[in-house]
């Protein structure tokens, strides 16, 4: 499955680096984790969208990296202060904001000489955008329980693991991701639901630990037992009778399968990992549950 794409550019020296970084960090763009090791050292940044794109023809401008923003007229002003405070004249390395014939308005900008990044939005700001709520893939700030069955446990931890990786991908600190192992899959809505209920109010009534979503993962094969489908409807029953009384999302990651190597290739081997699927929709569930409740269109 794939996960990611990340553009590698090598900045040259210390001090390009640093400048790179600084400019970056003042135009808002979120921190990745990043590397520090003897031989090197990498400043990440993140966007909630990365696109991989091939031009046959005329490209749209200078440089090959675009960076979509919303608000166009704030990203430019935000530069303008950082090459001024760089003591570099904006003019030099910065460009006015232009229209483009495809519908949008530019501006490119070099902090460092050899890297040049173009910035742009839409004339019309709902140009491909679905007139709908829908949430988004940031972590940052929520509180995560991961309710895993030891049965299968070499599928469970290959979604364990999944599940972390998305997690942690998008901005959840790992001091916010509570797991809880069941013995199998049957226990999972139990404890999912004693978490849920944990995050309203503990035993004496005092507000408890706030909790985002519940993330379930599991593995039923059909080959070892025969009440294979009692156990996964009760399963599949019980958490989402969990979600909907208590509000909290919970994310569906049991797998049903027919064989071991039917859940081995769900586990990251052929067809992606579902362990990192549930908790990408647990994410944008919790985002998505906090702009209906603030009542954003």
């Amino acid at each position: 499955m794939i996960k990611a794409i990340s553009f590698l550019r090598p900045a040259g020296n210390a001090a390009a680096y640093e400048r790179l970084a600084s400019f970056f960090n003042a135009l808002g763009f979120e921190a990745g984790l990043g590397w520090n090791e003897e031989t090197s050292r990498g400043a990440s940044f993140l966007a909630p969208v990365g696109n991989l794109e091939f031009v046959d023809g005329t490209m749209p401008g200078t440089s090959n990296v675009f960076v979509e923003v919303t608000a166009l007229d704030a990203v430019h002003q935000a530069a303008t202060a950082w090459f001024r405070g760089e003591g570099i004249e904006p003019a030099v390395r910065l460009s006015n904001i232009t229209d483009t014939h495809w519908k949008s308005r530019v501006f490119t900008a070099e902090p460092e000489p050899g890297h040049e990044f173009t910035f742009w939005a839409w004339v019309d700001p709902l140009h491909g955008k679905p007139i709908a709520v829908e949430g988004d893939l940031s972590a940052e700030g929520m509180r995560f329980a991961i309710v895993v069955a030891r049965w299968n446990a070499v599928i469970t931890e290959r979604l364990l693991e999944g599940a972390l990786d998305a997690l942690l991908r998008s901005g959840a600190r790992r001091d916010d991701i509570e797991i809880a192992r069941v013995p199998g899959a049957w226990e999972i809505p139990a404890a999912a639901r004693t978490l849920a209920n944990r995050a309203h109010a503990d035993d004496a009534g005092h507000t408890a630990r706030r909790l985002d979503a519940i993330i379930t993962l599991g593995c039923l094969l059909r080959g070892e037992t025969a009440h294979y489908e009692a156990i996964y409807n009760e399963v599949a029953r019980g958490i989402g009778q969990s979600q909907q009384e208590t509000g909290i999302p919970h994310s569906f990651g049991v797998l049903t399968c027919e064989t071991l190597e039917q859940a081995l290739n769900r586990a990251g081997i052929k067809a992606g990992n579902k362990g990192f699927e549930a908790a990408t929709a647990a994410i944008e569930m919790v985002s998505l549950r906090r702009k209906l409740l603030e009542g954003q269109a």
